[in-house]
């Protein structure tokens, strides 16, 4: 599979625990500083497995997994259509070249 070939939650789930940038169809968010809300579609997400399995409310509401979000962007699971495994940083040489 190509490296940006989005996952949809429908065939696949990360592992638990595992970062990804997730897509939130219809996602605004209001930035600070600014009057008005942006489309913010594409967050990094932690994939939490049945992180509501003990709460049976919460569970049957919202689904038994839930997407721990970046400062206040947590997600319910049924938010998130689709996934992509975090890309790997680029490598950096020294001011030496190295």
């Amino acid at each position: 599979m190509a490296s940006d070939q989005w996952i949809s939650c429908n065939d696949k789930l990360p592992q638990n625990g595992q970062r990804v940038l997730g897509v939130v169809p219809g996602n605004e968010v209001l930035l600070p500083g600014k009057a008005s809300f942006e489309m913010r579609e594409v967050l990094v997400l932690r994939f939490m497995e049945n992180f509501f399995a003990a709460q049976a409310d919460k569970a049957g509401a919202h689904g038994r997994h839930f997407w721990s979000g970046e400062g206040a962007s947590n997600q319910y699971f049924e938010a998130v259509s689709h996934w992509l495994p975090m890309p790997e940083a680029p490598v950096f040489k020294d001011e030496e070249g190295t």
